[in-house]
């Protein structure tokens, strides 16, 4: 039960590594649907209708995208352990903390930046939103229309994968179990999986572009959280690697 299943461990990084790559592309898939002959509905009779109006397209939304602003974190996990198989216990113990330390600031720098920008955008959404006449449409013109089926297999699928990467991990090990910060950041992206299928379907189809930036600017908040606790974690080892490398560095003077 304590041998580490080394395929099974390899599969569950595969499937860590799907999950990113499944939410890093999902903009290409979410590129939203044309706009339109809605926008051209709506603005009927208007004097001003624009010519071209059927060559206006929504943008992707973020909230899929985001997802691996969390989901890193756990492919970083898996990866660190991983490493411990191939490095002698005292240089893993040594560049886990440098690694963890420098990875947590990157994580929060850009957490916070992708966090502010969604930000931003949500709250063009609402002033649009709430301008009428013209506002309104310009906001129907641009994110009305989210591909909210699109979205749901998206999201079905990155659960299935989650759900495959926990049952390998505990395939492989199940000592995993015991590590608290793996359970928890397992839980966190498949919390935050549901969350944003739940928003998704909870609002009329024209404010899901609303829900969907709001769960990104949730799961930018939610990774600076942890990229926070794993900067917290990486100072002691940190610490610790530097003072043996200045004892080593006393022996050898």
């Amino acid at each position: 039960m304590d041998t580490l299943r080394l395929p099974f461990f390899i599969l569950a990084i595969v499937a860590a590594a799907l999950i990113i790559l499944v939410e890093l592309g999902s903009a290409l898939i979410l590129g939203g649907d044309s706009a339109g002959s809605s926008l051209l509905l709506a603005i009927d009779g208007l004097p001003a209708a624009p010519s071209d109006a059927s060559s206006i397209d929504e943008p992707p939304g973020r909230g899929i995208g985001y997802l691996a602003l969390v989901d890193v974190i756990m492919l970083y996990t898996v990866l660190l352990m991983g490493a411990g198989l191939l490095l002698p216990d005292r240089l893993h113990g040594r560049l886990q903390g440098i690694v963890t330390l420098i990875g947590s600031i990157v994580l929060i720098i850009v957490a916070f930046t992708f966090a502010i920008i969604a930000l931003i955008e949500l709250l063009i959404m609402l002033a649009l939103l709430v301008a009428t006449p013209f506002g309104t449409i310009a906001y129907l013109a641009l994110w009305g229309f989210f591909p909210r089926g699109d979205a749901a297999v998206l999201l079905s699928l990155l659960m299935f994968l989650k759900i495959v990467f926990a049952v390998l991990l505990v395939l492989a090990q199940q000592r995993f179990l015991q590590n608290k910060g793996l359970v928890l950041i397992i839980l966190t992206s498949l919390l935050c999986n549901v969350i944003l299928a739940f928003l998704h379907g909870l609002v009329p189809i024209i404010l899901v572009s609303i829900v969907d930036d709001l769960a990104a600017v949730l799961f930018g908040i939610i990774a600076i959280i942890w990229g926070l606790i794993l900067l917290i974690g990486s100072i002691p080892a940190v610490v610790k690697a530097i003072r043996a490398t200045v004892s080593s560095a006393a022996r050898r003077g």
